[in-house]
């Protein structure tokens, strides 16, 4: 156990914001931090991702420091003991923040790194795959074969996943856009989206603050709304016409969003199924453009 010096004159507590980061309130209050309560705090930094198997006892023996250090540390910090701490971090991973120990991710990852890794992709995929056992799968592609046009629209990490849907469908069938184009507000791009149209709407989660506005302004354009996101985003499913669940919670400190990219395949599959004829053609029109363009490498 090492020695501890004085701790610094405590800050008033109105000082530390209760609806901050754990993170952000360290690095708000750790200039007046004692040395022996920096320690804890650099731990708290390097645990974020894995706090919850450790114990205010743990942290204490593993920093060398007393237990009234920590648990003062925990107050000035606006926490009532560790197990709020732990709460708090939780809730910051249900919510997409990146969290993670560096010894669970990176080089120097546990030799079970992978293990770990591919069985939540696993538990993810039987999942999505329990989900769409409803008819959902099959409701979602009736929309996107029967629909005068197409916009697919995904914001921040969704914008991937939203391009690669655009990406497929736009070799089956005409009238796929995708959305936001760069330099065009989303504004631009919703004009003229009404009935017989169809909006597939991607929404994980870390969604910017307008998503909210966005949904609302789709529902009321009588377009049919098929949406697509995590489990944070089941509080829109009501508003739209069919909604789809991936899960895409990971053993690292990132989503993952495989799952994401397999219901892209399974819906491009289905609507390719639903008018093969005319989905052939075009995908041999596209293919002999390719040719004619030398756009392709050749195999």
């Amino acid at each position: 156990m090492s020695s501890e010096t004085t701790d610094a004159a405590p800050q008033p507590a109105s000082s530390t914001r209760t609806d901050a980061r754990i993170d952000a309130r360290i690095d708000a209050r750790y200039a007046g931090l004692s040395p022996q309560e920096r320690v804890v705090a650099d731990f708290l930094l390097e645990h974020l991702g894995d706090l919850a198997v450790f114990s205010a006892a743990d942290i204490s023996r593993d920093t060398g420091v007393s237990k009234a250090t920590v648990s003062r540390l925990f107050r000035k910090l606006g926490f009532a003991d560790f197990k709020e701490v732990k709460d708090h971090t939780r809730a910051m991973r249900g919510q997409g923040v990146p969290l993670a120990s560096p010894s669970r991710t990176g080089a120097g990852g546990t030799p079970d790194a992978l293990g770990l890794h591919s069985a939540k992709e696993r538990e993810n995929h039987e999942r999505l795959v329990a989900l769409l056992s409803d008819g959902r799968l099959d409701a979602a592609v009736d929309l996107l074969s029967g629909a005068r046009n197409l916009l697919v629209v995904g914001l921040r990490n969704s914008y991937p996943v939203a391009l690669h849907l655009h990406q497929q469908l736009i070799q089956i069938r005409s009238g796929v856009r995708v959305a936001p184009q760069p330099g065009q507000t989303l504004g631009e791009e919703l004009a003229g989206v009404g009935k017989d149209d169809v909006v597939v709407l991607v929404g994980f989660r870390r969604r910017p603050a307008l998503f909210d506005r966005l949904v609302r302004l789709l529902a009321a354009s009588q377009a049919d709304v098929v949406l697509v996101g995590d489990g944070t985003a089941r509080s829109y499913a009501a508003s739209a016409s069919c909604w789809i669940e991936c899960p895409i919670d990971s053993d690292g400190a990132f989503d993952s969003y495989s799952t994401a990219m397999a219901l892209v395949g399974l819906l491009a599959n289905g609507v390719l199924n639903r008018q093969v004829s005319t989905g052939r053609r075009r995908i041999s029109t596209i293919a002999s453009a390719y040719d004619d363009l030398g756009e392709l490498e050749e195999s």
